[in-house]
């Protein structure tokens, strides 16, 4: 069937101010202004009401951590100590609280108009070991489309990194299970709903042989690469004194300095690596809150941009930022930028831009990111209906000034998935004391 999204408010597209035509899971038509559609309709949709986006991307999270919100042990500590309070707690998930914990992140960032949603998982304590596999049912049953990080550590406080031995794995296991996820769920091609990253976690958590091995096997089965790197200071510290490099340097010389990879947060990079990143289309996913609460400090996503390097926005694990909120994240960037440096650093445009065109270009997804002809329909479309929006002008700009935090419907290849700001089937209040009686006991088991 054809819909025709009718006349938005306003849109995030140039020549589509009459709205566009959908047809299956693509855009078919762009309607100008005061035109009609050449393409025959089924049905319409009224967007008077409507700002349309494309869908926003999420490059980066941690599903898990949303059993850990608000953790008074945890609260107030840098990167490191955080890390060695929380691993503990992490290890004691059960497959079902680790679906919940899933399908609470995943409604979470559909209600704030993400359609598709990175995840980075690197905790398999015993019992655990299917947690992609759970991950991706939860993301079928929600109709979300998600690139899944099979994510890894395998050094443990033993072998000098930071986890404790009972939440790393072998790199034989690890790389036997990253094959076997890649053969079972991954999908290729334009409109794929579900796709799988190779992702060890971090230089302070993962040997030099598991970074290096996953970078081969990437390329042997043609997938994406992603880790942690340059977040905080002491990472670099640490890797100048384990390896005698800095982050990057260290990440190249296991041949991770390529068109394949994103990482997370990309803080601390120095103008010629930004340069070196960019010659390969290397990828950073942008942070903000995380970094704001974590004290980490700034990512630079304009001066990466103008290096040629893709930067995505994410809102990171719930542990660090407690919040999986997309379009606020977008505000976040907007003011963070603003305040580090000075008004003229960033317009209210530019967190949109990351949040959807620059999060497709670090996942290699070409088909998402822009309302175009044959681009994915993934439409989040919010209205300007409550109090902080009084008054607007410009609809876009109040989206990120004012604070939009709530999307009123959101479309995945074509199907309604959030309509009249809610998921159709999914029992929000049940799944919220289920998921925080889960998160009950993991935090008391710990």
């Amino acid at each position: 069937m054809t819909l025709w999204i009718k006349k938005p408010l306003s849109i995030m597209a140039d020549g589509a101010e009459g709205g566009i035509v959908v047809d299956g899971a693509r855009i078919v038509e762009l309607v100008g202004k005061d035109e009609t559609p050449s393409t025959p309709i089924d049905e319409t949709f009224d967007a008077s009401e409507h700002v349309v986006m494309p869908g926003l991307i999420n490059t980066h999270h941690h599903f898990y951590q949303t059993l850990a919100r608000a953790f008074r042990p945890a609260l107030d500590k840098e990167l490191f100590d955080w890390l060695t309070v929380l691993y503990p707690v992490w290890a004691t998930m059960n497959p079902e609280g680790f679906r919940l914990a899933s399908r609470v992140a995943m409604a979470e960032l559909m209600l704030s108009g993400c359609t598709t949603a990175v995840d980075h998982h690197y905790v398999f304590p015993a019992g655990l070991e299917n947690a992609i596999d759970i991950q991706m049912e939860e993301a079928d049953g929600l109709g979300l489309r998600v690139a899944l990080c099979r994510g890894s550590m395998d050094l443990s406080v033993e072998d000098g990194g930071l986890p404790p031995k009972h939440v790393t794995q072998s790199i034989d296991t690890i790389l036997a299970d990253c094959e076997r996820v890649v053969g079972r769920w991954h999908e290729r091609g334009e409109g794929a709903m579900k796709q799988v990253v190779l992702a060890p976690c971090s230089p302070f958590s993962v040997s030099s042989d598991l970074m290096r091995e996953s970078s081969k096997l990437a390329d042997k089965l043609d997938v994406r690469l992603h880790t942690h790197l340059a977040e905080v200071n002491d990472e670099t510290t640490y890797c100048q004194e384990h390896f005698g490099m800095r982050p990057l340097d260290y990440a190249e010389s296991l041949g991770w300095l390529s068109g394949r990879v994103w990482v997370a947060h990309g803080i601390f990079f120095t103008d010629d690596e930004m340069r070196r990143m960019g010659e390969v289309g290397m990828g950073v996913a942008h942070c903000p809150t995380s970094n704001m609460i974590t004290s980490a400090g700034t990512c630079q996503p304009k001066k990466l941009e103008s290096f040629g390097a893709p930067v995505g926005l994410a809102v990171d694990g719930a542990g660090a930022q407690d919040c999986s909120n997309l379009i606020q994240e977008a505000r976040q960037a907007f003011l963070m930028q603003r305040t580090v440096h000075g008004i003229s650093s960033v317009t209210h445009t530019d967190p949109l831009r990351w949040a959807t065109e620059g999060s497709a270009g670090c996942l290699g997804r070409p088909d998402l990111g822009r309302i175009e002809l044959g681009k994915q329909a993934d439409l989040a479309m919010f209205k300007l209906d409550e109090l902080r929006f009084s008054g607007f002008e410009d609809p876009l700009a109040a989206l990120v000034i004012c604070g939009a935090h709530h999307v009123d419907r959101l479309m995945i290849a074509g199907r309604w998935r959030v309509e009249d700001g809610a998921i159709p089937g999914l029992d929000i209040h049940q799944l919220m004391h289920d998921h925080q009686q889960a998160a009950r006991r993991v935090q008391e088991a710990a």
